[in-house]
């Protein structure tokens, strides 16, 4: 009998969660595609003046720089995430793993406004001083990348660690070196979870809002460069959403349904990706 109990708590718990994500796509779509209508289709999507009081509400701009933003932030913190849990898993010594295993912890648990307010009291001076510009893409992107460190590196390490000894002492028997053992055979046997982690760490970057307001510069211009400042979907959300009205605020709703899908856009390649289909 406990084990039935416990099984329909399980299945009610999981359906809860499925009608939370069903009731918020209901909520957006059934708001946010009405406006969509009403703007027109490619009025919304490639216009590319966001004027809500002269009637203009062409998100292309905020589009174009969340893009940009995301992408920015995969370069930035991919790498440097993935690095780092190869090496926290297989090179590094115990007491500095605890040490990192620490910090990375912490920086998990740092809110967003912290980083946000760090971007703008250290990392636009000193973009200023050597670009010339200091709300800018690239600054957004590089905090961005930051941010994203702990997700990356805590999933990818799980991954790495998962992976039988097997691979790794089958290739050192074949006369690989430690290095090449790591790297050619454990981390490619990882991929699954790597990937999950990317995935993970991307979302997080797409959805950040406080942090990408206080250095991104908020201009609602076609970005034609990294040291251009530029205004995301999300925070074109918040900065708006505050006193927007009737069209308006179902245009912003709309935005909404824009980013979500273009978070099941992003999740969709990479899930095709990590079973090599593209």
């Amino acid at each position: 009998m406990k084990e039935k109990a416990m099984q329909y708590v399980f299945t009610v718990t999981a359906c809860i969660c499925i009608l939370c994500v069903a009731l918020i796509c209901l909520f957006l779509f059934v708001n946010g595609l009405p406006a969509i209508a009403k703007i027109g289709p490619l009025s919304f999507l490639a216009g590319v003046q966001w004027r809500p009081g002269n009637g203009l509400y062409g998100i292309a701009p905020m589009i174009l720089g969340s893009v940009y933003v995301t992408a920015g932030a995969i370069v930035t913190g991919v790498p440097i995430g993935v690095l780092t849990a190869v090496f926290m898993a297989r090179f590094c010594p115990k007491r500095l793993h605890d040490f990192l295993q620490s910090a990375i912890s912490l920086m998990a648990g740092v809110p967003s406004v912290i980083y946000g307010f760090f971007g703008l009291v250290v990392m636009v001076p000193a973009f200023t001083f050597m670009f010339g510009a200091g709300k800018s893409i690239l600054t957004a992107s590089v905090l961005l990348g930051f941010m994203i460190l702990p997700t990356i590196i805590s999933v990818s390490e799980t991954a790495i660690r998962a992976v039988p000894d097997s691979y790794y002492e089958g290739a050192l028997a074949l006369g690989a070196t430690h290095e090449r053992s790591v790297y050619f055979a454990v981390l490619p046997a990882a991929r699954s979870g790597v990937m999950a982690g990317v995935i993970l760490g991307i979302g997080r970057s797409i959805g950040e809002t406080m942090a990408v307001i206080m250095v991104a510069g908020n201009q609602t211009l076609m970005p034609v460069s990294l040291l251009q400042g530029v205004r995301t979907l999300t925070t074109n959300i918040v900065m708006d959403m505050g006193y927007a009205a009737d069209l308006h605020r179902e245009a912003l709703i709309a935005t909404g349904v824009v980013l979500f899908v273009f978070v099941l856009i992003i999740n969709t390649l990479f899930s095709l990706a990590k079973r090599g289909r593209v």
